[in-house]
């Protein structure tokens, strides 16, 4: 996950609306059952998909009252500290 891309989609949202995230999330995971996907391909589709989740647990937070920079680092905190884990 990225944070710089995390928090781009994340302004995404904010100026759009989730749904177009969650589309795109659905689309790109359907994606994922082509048979003749390589494995490269399949990374790349999953860090999008990663890093839209990312950022719809972000705007979560921002819409449960948190400020927008203690939402990114409060998401990326858990993230690291679920790898160290």
């Amino acid at each position: 996950m990225k944070l710089p891309v995390i928090k781009h989609l994340t302004n995404f949202i904010e100026e759009n609306d989730e749904d177009f995230v969650v589309e795109t999330i659905e689309t790109l995971e359907a994606l994922t059952e082509i048979p003749s996907l390589k494995d490269e391909e399949l990374d790349v589709i999953g860090e999008l998909i990663s890093n839209m989740y990312g950022a719809l647990e972000v705007d979560k937070l921002i819409k449960e009252g948190m400020p927008k920079k203690e939402a990114l680092n409060k998401f990326m905190k858990r993230v690291l500290g679920s790898i160290d884990n």
